[in-house]
């Protein structure tokens, strides 16, 4: 049997059992190949003859243009001779900073073709993080726009700079020039499938990013997990709002639709317009939509059923999602937002699934192929506890290592167990409940407060867009909740707004969990879009001592009948 039919079959085991959960989880093993590249085993075989949509890319300027499978794989054969032919081969690494245009999709087939390791980058990237990514990377090859090539530091060590469009620096070739290259492209040896493929750059939340190694099985075959998550499925529309660069792009926006033969939409914009976008999923009857959460709260603000949507499925992921911007949703589009929990680290590994009962606040139940266990500080099972993935049977959805990092590796992959450094708990049918990341955790008077259940809470009242809770520092309780809160357009910063916003709190949880302290303030984030809670905690723990308050700031004690209050 060939790689690309053992990937199929695998590939179609999981559609007969899309709405079926129980018969994924029995029948579903991943495909093992020694050899496998899914450029030239899957996509080409896929491609073959295939005039339908594998990718639109649209703007809000009128901008439209639509690919098919089969010029999509004949353009990346041409690059990919074009690449052999300047000197990009097996194990050679390859930079590719590129926004959603045709060249990007093109450029990654191409470079797995040829057997290259992809570093993707993101467009907002700067001179000094470029130098670094090129470095600790050790890059051979540029591919990039040609605006944005004054970016670069000095590039002696880079043998190859290609760019797209006019206007580039001296020194760079013309993308264009692959067009003249035969549309046949053959690899003199097959691909192992253990090679490296990506060397992804984390997005740095707490510590300076970590460079996430996959190879040519962990992410092409592990995305198989994804597409099942999604519930897409062949001749499906399938739109994804992630900025190229991130490891979600190559998730939703590459391998998962692909992979089910899907459409790719990807959507281009300046500057995020909830009405635009909703017009776009209405224009190119996207039936399969995902989106991070801060996109999806920014989506509710507008009455969603004056949109007539063809969306079928919805799910979300980067960040959980609080269970109010799913009624929502639910409520204007007859349509429940389906959360999903992966990392960069790994494919989706936790999902509620097409078809499938959904629990509000819960991210799902272990996908197909991903033996998941929560294990408490000792190693034990348990209840509550960090999410992990048991390495008994290898299996694909995870990296290969950190580069260059082998301690790291060794501790992330301990005890016979791959640990994400998330937490959750565990309820009787098996839905997982995200609690946060180990490192946001914090006790309040010897309680364990979790951020994301209060963030969840605060979402909750129409005031708040965003919210991110962090331990502010007390004399009396050591540390107590503080929520820094972004408003939405309609309420001001005010006194007011800051006692209501205890008051729904209150209402909600247990005492030992109330949020004690208010401040409203823009949310630092990482390039990716993801709070840096740890700039929030050192903020508060660089606070001067006594009854100090920052600008716009309200503590509960700034009310005194705030005591025995309701929520209205």
């Amino acid at each position: 049997m060939s790689t690309g039919k053992a990937f199929i079959d695998a590939r179609d085991e999981l559609l007969r059992s899309r709405t079926d959960f129980d018969a994924a989880l029995r029948d579903f093993r991943w495909p093992r190949m020694e050899h496998f590249n899914w450029a030239l085993d899957y996509f080409d075989l896929v491609a073959a003859g295939n005039s339908q949509p594998a990718l639109r890319v649209v703007d809000d300027f009128s901008g439209d243009q639509t690919v098919s499978f089969s010029a999509i794989s004949t353009r990346s054969s041409q690059l990919a001779n074009f690449l052999a032919d300047q000197g990009i081969g097996r194990g050679d690494r390859i930079l590719i900073m590129l926004g959603n245009v045709a060249s990007l999709w093109e450029a990654m087939l191409a470079s797995m073709k040829v057997g290259a390791v992809i570093i993707p980058a993101t467009t907002m990237l700067e001179r000094d993080e470029l130098r670094d990514r090129m470095a600790r990377g050790n890059v051979k090859a540029v591919l990039t726009h040609a605006s944005l090539t004054d970016r670069f530091p000095a590039l002696s060590s880079v043998q190859v700079r290609i760019a797209v469009g006019k206007g580039a620096q001296t020194g760079w070739l013309d993308y264009e020039l692959s067009r003249a290259y035969d549309s046949f492209f053959y690899a003199p040896t097959p691909t192992c499938s253990e090679e490296l493929l990506f060397l992804y750059f984390t997005s740095g939340t707490t510590a300076r990013p970590k460079l996430v190694a996959h190879t040519h099985a962990s992410y092409p075959i592990g995305h198989l997990s994804t597409m099942y998550w999604l519930g897409a499925k062949p001749g499906d529309v399938h739109l994804n709002l992630s900025s190229p660069g991130w490891a979600k792009h190559a998730w939703s926006c590459f391998f998962a639709p692909w992979s089910a033969e899907a459409a790719v939409v990807a959507y281009n914009y300046t500057r995020f317009d909830a009405r635009a976008l909703l017009d776009q999923l209405v224009r190119c009857e996207v039936t399969t939509f995902c989106a991070p959460p801060t996109v999806w709260r920014f989506l509710i603000q507008q009455d969603l059923s004056a949109w007539r949507v063809a969306i079928r499925e919805a799910v979300s992921a980067g960040e959980p999602l609080n269970p109010e911007v799913i009624s929502c949703v639910r409520d204007a589009w007859g349509l429940t937002i389906r959360d999903g929990f992966g990392q960069t680290e790994t494919t989706a590994l936790i999902g509620n699934t097409p078809g499938q009962r959904v629990k509000l606040g819960s991210m799902g139940r272990p996908l197909p192929g991903c033996p998941i266990v929560l294990l408490d500080d000792h190693g034990a099972l348990c209840e509550e506890g960090e999410i992990c993935i048991d390495l008994k049977n290898n299996p694909c959805a995870l990296l290969r290592e950190y580069l260059d990092d082998p301690d790291l590796t060794s501790w992330a992959k301990r005890g016979g167990f791959y640990h994400t450094g998330d937490v959750a708990a565990v309820d009787e049918d098996g839905f997982l409940t995200y609690v946060g990341r180990l490192d946001d955790l914090f006790k309040s008077s010897d309680y364990r407060i979790s951020p994301f259940e209060l963030e969840s809470v605060l979402i909750e009242h129409p005031a708040v867009i965003e919210a991110a809770v962090v331990p502010s520092p007390d004399k009396m309780r050591l540390a107590v909740p503080k929520a820094f809160v972004v408003l939405a357009t309609d309420y001001e910063s005010t006194a007011a707004v800051a006692e209501s916003l205890l008051v729904h709190v209150r209402s909600r949880v247990s005492s030992f969990k109330r949020i004690r302290r208010i401040e409203f303030a823009s949310l630092p984030k990482t390039i990716s879009g993801k709070i840096r809670r740890g700039e929030l905690r050192a903020i508060e723990e660089a606070r001067p001592a006594g009854l100090y308050r920052r600008p716009l700031e309200y503590w509960e004690e700034d009310f005194p009948n705030l005591k025995g209050a309701k929520s209205s």
